[in-house]
């Protein structure tokens, strides 16, 4: 193909010049459809080849969707094609949906990202935070529990979440209240708050203690936020926050909470008034 030149159509296209006069022959004989299939199929090729030079400098593990290949919309259903074509060959994986990664072979097989890389692209979106692990891992986090999660779960006000890719398995939680960067640790304490009976190896009495020390380990500010979003969740968290932090001694208006309680909820804790001294102030049994 030495001998083939390339000729310019529109303003950026180059295209061979053999391409051009195969059209113009389809033009001279009236075969409009054949026409517009060859010309639709030289734009896909050329899109194609565009997304595999994109791809090919993405580093071997890392991964990629679709704003990273920056794409206009009305090329999305050609880009697909492609990703899938490139899929069959094996030149990528699919992680779960949109999200991919170019496979680094090695001398023991191919090896693909790593559970922190995965779990980055949905914990952040544009370098902020949009949500935060829940569940085991995060117990495990608090210093709750001493297991470790086989299943990661993720709180997102975003769309649901399911990745199962062998070694890492993940799905998500609607979470009460929009994640940024300056919430997500308090969400965390109070999804812990909601789930405290539900904490593997830790019984609830110790559990309590723990969350009173970390909650009363917050700064003033970090106090009042958390009231402000637990007024979202459940009465559980709320009434088990506000006994918290009275029996804290902080001095801090806990009206907003007990307006936030019904009187006639009754929260079954299964806790004494030794283990936390203002449960009948806050509904708890």
């Amino acid at each position: 193909m030495g001998w083939c030149k390339f000729v310019r159509v529109g303003k950026n296209q180059l295209v061979p010049l053999f391409y051009c006069l195969y059209i113009l022959i389809c033009q001279v004989l009236h075969i409009k459809n054949l026409t517009y299939i060859k010309i639709n199929y030289l734009c896909i090729m050329t899109l194609a080849s565009q997304i595999q030079i994109q791809i090919m400098k993405f580093p071997e593990g890392e991964t990629f969707g679709y704003a990273d290949l920056k794409i206009d919309k009305k090329d999305f259903y050609s880009v697909a094609k492609s990703l899938e074509r490139l899929q069959k060959k094996g030149t990528i994986k699919k992680v779960s949906k949109g999200v991919f990664y170019v496979p680094r072979k090695t001398i023991f097989g191919e090896v693909g990202p790593d559970s922190s890389s995965i779990l980055d692209r949905y914990l952040f979106k544009n370098g902020k935070r949009i949500a935060y692990e829940t569940g085991y891992s995060l117990f495990n986090s608090l210093g709750l529990t001493t297991q470790m999660a086989f299943k990661i779960k993720i709180a997102t006000k975003n769309n649901p979440i399911k990745i199962n890719t062998g070694t890492l398995q993940v799905s998500s939680v609607k979470s009460y209240v929009e994640v940024t960067n300056k919430n997500y640790k308090l969400l965390g304490y109070l999804d812990a708050l909601k789930e405290i009976k539900n904490i593997p190896d830790c019984s609830v009495s110790q559990a309590i203690t723990r969350m009173s020390y970390l909650i009363k380990d917050l700064t003033p500010k970090e106090q009042n936020d958390i009231i402000k979003y637990a007024l979202y969740y459940p009465p559980r968290t709320i009434g088990l926050l506000g006994a918290i932090l009275e029996n804290s001694n902080l001095n801090m208006n806990l009206t907003e909470l007990q307006n936030k309680l019904n009187p006639l909820t009754k929260i079954k804790l299964n806790i004494k008034e030794t283990e936390l001294p203002t449960i009948k102030n806050w509904n708890i049994e």
